[in-house]
């Protein structure tokens, strides 16, 4: 059988032209529909979308926003059982303003260990969890964030993180 060359026909360059504008603009309010999210509502919605801004302003460098958003008495307690003030992540906050690297190597493993998230919410309080989708939320926590509704904010009070993979 001979190879016949594809030919682009006007009506094929418009649909794909058209699909192509489809997903840009589905992407772009995406986006949007992330940013639009009001971090103030009483929501799980609004909890995940604190804790994206927090891995923002954790890589970024945005110490003030962390400032106000961290409890006093917060603590990160990794997989070995080491806790980690708020002092200690705000200072390594400000380390990483201006630089890519902890941005970079954040999507790295990000990329590497996808998760799902849950959030239960109680009255003033959320608890937002990370979990591998192989494992499932019972058996595959990576991480729990507990989180206060307190002067009309959500406030990060506790972290704890575990050693749970699928890998």
């Amino acid at each position: 059988m001979a190879h016949r060359p594809i030919r682009l026909s006007p009506v094929r360059l418009v649909g794909a032209g058209l699909w192509l504008t489809t997903a840009v603009v589905a992407a772009h309010a995406a986006v949007a529909r992330e940013r639009d999210v009001d971090e103030t509502a009483r929501s799980a919605t609004a909890v995940m979308a604190v804790d994206k801004h927090w891995l923002e302003a954790e890589t970024g460098g945005d110490t003030a926003w962390l400032e106000q958003m961290l409890l006093p008495e917060y603590r990160s307690v990794n997989s070995t059982g080491v806790a980690t003030d708020k002092a200690h992540i705000v200072a390594h906050a400000a380390a990483n303003r201006g630089s890519d690297k902890e941005k970079t190597m954040v999507a790295a493993w990000i990329k590497a260990h996808p998760s799902k998230q849950s959030v239960v919410l109680r009255g003033d309080t959320a608890i937002l969890t990370f979990y591998d989708p192989k494992l499932g939320p019972q058996h595959g926590v990576r991480s729990s964030d507990v989180f206060i509704f307190e002067g009309g904010r959500w406030h990060a009070l506790y972290s704890q993180h575990s050693a749970a993979t699928s890998d």
